[in-house]
């Protein structure tokens, strides 16, 4: 069971935050460790109940809808900068008492967590970055994803036409991507004329350039906490480049899951337990 705990992030936003959690422990044991999930861009909490699920054996796991995604706060998109999102963050350790805590974060939930890490090594005893790039992506990326939101066949009528479309039809995918047609049904909602996305594609447009014409290879080497990159063999994070963020990385870890892409955790949520399990009972003893 998950229950819904609103956090009050950058500039007053509304942000819903999901604890996964184990029946109370005696007020005599100490507290568990607290883990934060991120989500990635387009992503919400919800994404993260299989992972929450097993951390919750063992910690406070808590997923956050962040901002412009799932239950949080939909806002302009001058709001979608980089530092309202690791505020959020920021805001969210602090109100739920989850700090130190680690951050386990993919792709875009990834570089907020890092960030955050290097602003407030206070807040961070771990680190999990899931399939995220340092790199800049620049112009040529964006265009591209502009050009791909506005291929989406929206509305669609069912939500197993969801589910073909970004598992099979999809253009800009290679090959037949199950799992990644049950991601995206995850995140719509049923409008009168059918089923569209709960998040504006132009404001996860807004999202994005605030990331992508940057490299953040200078804050990665000021994380202090110990750090494990995880990708898949197929995502979109390459070995050389993760590799790299490895030897960057004060405190640095390796990991890749094989017969995943970028949604590392949902293609292959058992070999992603295993790859940050270790880790996670490494850094925090339990």
């Amino acid at each position: 069971m998950a229950r819904r705990i609103d956090v009050t992030g950058a500039g007053g936003v509304r942000l819903a935050a999901w604890e996964f959690a184990d029946p109370p422990k005696p007020e005599a044991e100490p507290a568990a460790p607290g883990v934060l999930l991120l989500h990635g861009l387009m992503g919400r909490a919800s994404h993260w109940a299989s992972t929450a699920r097993w951390l919750a054996e063992r910690h406070r796991a808590v997923a956050l809808d962040q901002r412009g995604h799932g239950q949080s706060d939909k806002l302009p998109q001058a709001a979608y900068t980089r530092e309202a999102y690791v505020e959020d963050a920021e805001a969210a350790l602090e109100q739920l008492g989850l700090a130190p805590a680690v951050l386990i974060g993919h792709a875009m939930g990834a570089l907020t967590a890092w960030q955050l890490a290097a602003k407030r090594p206070d807040l961070v005893r771990g680190l999990v970055i899931c399939d995220m790039r340092a790199s800049a992506l620049g112009s040529a990326s964006q265009r591209e994803w502009d050009a791909w939101f506005r291929s989406w066949p929206v509305p669609f009528a069912t939500l197993a036409d969801v589910r073909k479309w970004f598992g099979e039809d999809d253009p800009w995918v290679e090959r037949p991507h199950p799992s990644r047609g049950a991601f995206y049904a995850e995140v719509m909602h049923e409008s009168a004329d059918g089923w569209r996305p709960v998040f504006d594609p132009e404001q996860m447009l807004a999202t994005r350039e605030s990331w992508v014409y940057d490299a953040h290879w200078e804050e990665l080497a000021q994380v202090r906490c110990p750090s494990l990159v995880v990708r898949g063999l197929d995502g979109e994070l390459g070995r050389a480049e993760a590799q790299e963020m490895v030897r960057v990385l004060p405190r640095g870890e390796y990991a890749e899951v094989a017969d995943a892409g970028h949604l590392v955790h949902y293609d292959q949520p058992v070999a992603w337990r295993f790859a940050v399990e270790p880790f996670l009972e490494a850094v925090l003893g339990v």
